[in-house]
Order: C-alpha cells, then sequence, then structure tokens
C-alpha cells in the first residue's frame, strides 16, 4: 500500500493540480489490485512467412508492397540490424538491406494464425481484449488465489507457442502501459514480470519513445524541451505538460508515473459494425439494391477507418416480403478498404438471394473487428489508394459523410 504524508496532503490541497493528484491517488489504489498480461507476437507476418518457408529463418526479410513505391509492413530482426523498420518506403529499405528476401505478403493467411492464438488465449483466458492482429491484453486479476500469475501466463505463451510454431513475448506488470513497455524490452521471444513495487525503477531509466502514445511528432517536441527518459518527463510539472501537449499531455504523464487506469475491453467476435434498410415497397430491383449496397459498404468502412478498425468477416442480411430472413457471411483477411470489401458484399448478396421474391429489407455488417488500419495499409503497392482513401475521409468528416462516394461501381 502506498503512503501519503501529512505534506503530501497539504499539497494536494494547495496546488493548482490538485485535482490531477486526487485523481492520482484513486487511481494507484485501484491499480494496486490489477494483474494485466501483455502479449505480443514477434515480428508476426515475418514470423508466418518462416513457417512455411525454413530457408527464411536466420536472414533478412521484408514484408511489405513489392513496388520501390510500396510501404515496409514488417520486417524481421536482421533487417532491422540494418535500420530497415515498419512504415519505411521499400525503395529505401532496399537500399539499406538490398540482400534481404522481399515479400509481398499474405493477409489471409496472417487473419487465419491471427485467429488461432486468439482461440487459445479465448479458452484459457477469464478476461481478454484484441488489441490488434498480432496483440492482445489479458486480465488476470484474482487469478494469483489459484495459480501464480506468472506461471498460468508462462503456460499460456507455451501452449501457444506449441501449437501455433510463432514466437511470442510476454509482459505482466499492474496496468496496461507497463505491460506494454516489458512486452517490448522482453523481446524476442521472451517474458518479463514488473510487479507495482518496481514499476517507477523499471520506467525511469527509459526512453520517452517507450511510451505507446508518443509518436515521433511528441517524441521530437519532447526532446527539443530537454526530455529524454521517463523519469524526466514524470518529475515535470503536470500543469506545464498539459500547457506544451494538452489534455494528451497529462495522459502521457500519467503513464510516466506508470499509472493507466485503461481497462480491459472484453473482445468478442460479436463486436461489430453494421447498417440496414427497409425499403418503402418491397423490390426485386437488383440494380438499385446493388448501388444501396455499395453505399451501406462504404459507410461501414468509413466508420472503420474513423476507429482505426479492421473486419475480418462480413455478414448481408435479406428479408424477403413474407418476413423469412436469410444470412451469409464471409471470412476475409483484416481490412477496411472500401474496394476489397464491396466485391465480397455483392457476392454475398448474390449468393444469399435464392428465392427471386420480393425483397423487404438488406443489410450489412462487419464483424470481428481489430484495431490496425495504418500497419494493414501498408500492403498496398500503390500508396495514392491510401491517400485517396484519407482525403476522401477528410472531405466526409468536413462536409458529412454523404458527401463523396463512388458514381459507379
Amino acid at each position: 500500500m502506498i503512503k501519503y504524508s501529512s505534506k503530501v496532503i497539504h499539497f494536494l490541497i494547495i496546488c493548482p493540480s490538485a485535482r490531477i493528484f486526487s485523481e492520482m491517488k484513486n487511481i494507484i489504489d485501484n491499480t494496486e489490485r490489477r494483474t494485466i498480461v501483455h502479449m505480443d507476437l514477434d515480428t508476426f507476418f515475418v514470423s508466418v512467412e518462416r513457417l512455411h518457408n525454413s530457408r527464411l529463418n536466420g536472414v533478412p526479410v521484408v514484408i511489405g508492397g513489392m513496388s520501390d513505391r510500396g510501404v515496409v509492413a514488417g520486417c524481421s530482426y536482421e533487417a532491422r540490424r540494418f535500420g530497415v523498420h515498419s512504415a519505411m518506403p521499400v525503395k529505401m529499405a532496399r537500399v539499406l538491406c538490398p540482400d534481404a528476401v522481399y515479400i509481398r505478403g499474405d493477409m489471409e493467411s496472417y487473419s487465419r494464425y491471427s485467429r488461432m492464438v486468439t482461440e487459445i488465449i479465448a479458452e484459457k483466458a477469464p478476461v481478454f481484449e484484441k488489441a490488434s492482429i498480432d496483440e492482445h491484453y489479458l486480465d488476470i486479476t484474482g487469478m494469483d488465489r489459484f495459480f501464480g500469475s506468472m506461471k498460468w501466463t508462462q503456460e499460456l505463451r507455451q501452449n501457444i507457442i506449441k501449437n501455433t510454431g510463432l514466437p511470442i513475448s510476454v509482459g505482466l506488470s499492474v496496468n496496461k502501459t507497463v505491460s506494454k513497455i516489458a512486452t517490448g524490452i522482453a523481446k524476442p521471444n521472451g517474458e518479463l514480470q514488473i510487479p507495482l513495487m518496481n514499476v517507477r525503477s523499471f520506467l525511469d531509466p527509459l526512453s520517452i519513445s517507450k511510451i505507446p502514445m508518443i509518436g515521433q511528432k511528441t517524441y521530437n517536441l519532447l526532446r527539443s524541451m530537454g526530455i529524454a527518459t521517463i523519469r524526466t518527463l514524470r518529475s515535470m510539472p503536470p500543469e506545464m505538460v498539459e500547457k506544451v501537449l494538452g489534455k494528451n499531455g497529462i495522459v502521457m504523464w500519467k503513464k510516466a508515473n506508470g499509472i493507466d487506469p485503461t481497462p480491459v475491453e472484453p473482445w468478442s467476435e460479436r463486436k461489430s459494425v453494421s447498417t440496414e434498410t427497409t425499403f418503402e415497397t418491397d423490390t426485386t430491383d437488383i440494380a438499385m439494391i446493388s448501388d444501396l449496397l455499395v453505399r451501406m459498404t462504404e459507410k461501414l468502412a468509413y466508420q472503420l477507418r474513423g476507429k482505426q478498425k479492421l473486419t475480418s468477416c462480413i455478414t448481408v442480411k435479406v428479408r424477403y416480403s413474407n418476413f423469412d430472413t436469410h444470412t451469409m457471411q464471409q471470412r476475409i483477411p483484416y481490412t477496411s478498404l472500401d474496394h476489397l470489401l464491396i466485391p465480397v458484399v455483392k457476392s454475398l448478396f448474390t449468393r444469399v438471394y435464392q428465392r427471386r421474391m420480393l425483397i423487404r429489407l438488406i443489410g450489412v455488417r462487419f464483424s470481428h473487428l481489430v484495431s490496425g488500419m495504418q500497419q494493414i495499409s501498408m500492403f498496398d503497392d500503390t500508396p495514392e489508394m491510401v491517400n485517396l482513401y484519407q482525403a476522401m475521409d477528410r472531405i466526409r468528416l468536413k462536409y458529412g459523410k454523404q458527401a463523396i462516394g463512388r458514381a459507379v461501381y
């Protein structure tokens, strides 16, 4: 239990940031009772490719668009030693590491292995959240009453390795932030536990770049202020950090102090976005329905990208005039891009609409959602396509969802 001296209590009362410190005390008291695991598949795309081709073991491998205008989606540790990293143009990667094996990537295969790992975790973990295609958070608070928390975590990790062949690293601590940072330190293919009493001593010497929400722009700004380590950031007056970085600054400052109350959101295959339309008059106008399906798909895909989500399952629903309702679904590689989703939606409608009766309602649903739009976009050989989506989404955000769409598909 953390003790608060009379001097600290006095400071909480008179300091302009008393609200922040009071909130911190409550969070810290609650944090002491949490046990959070972060699991991250090491160089996931590369590891899957190595399962299929053992000749890739031990050599530099780069996954991404094959043209010089493509972007690196993932790379092996051997390639990283040459300076190659994710989001780098492939053209630059070829200059840095010309002897690497360059692979276009297979999202269908990666999605399949991702589901395998999720199914193993779902069978064992009381509460888990699939944060992206290759990482999960688990809340195993209270499990230490029955098993050792780290022992249970190690057994789950070995179970994943045994059943999938994929290397995976694990961090265990009191919240999501510390656990994720611990996983990063444990890589490759390792495990690390940071108990509450060691959180600050663990975080203090690390670079501020280790805090998950600090991107390159924020990192450069903080470095220009002379802030290089987590210890320096947490020692800054919180009101100063808030003044420089806004509300996000307070969140960063709390993370630097080892404080993160974010819960593990229970993940379910049923999590989805959907839309449906009931016609004023029952219809068999297939051309009109096809156009409507395109617009519905565009709408849902825009929602996914706005939330930085990907879907791997599409469902199309048809309700006939006699109220009979039929659905059909299909698993797909993770995506949020219209031009990949629309053909599948149209194909599902063609397959489910078999009775040639008047249609009363149609619906589209995207489910099995995970985070990671940026990562998956890197597989596109034409950055212009990604830029086009970003431009269209900016127009929709500014002028409304109906401001722009496909004229014909």
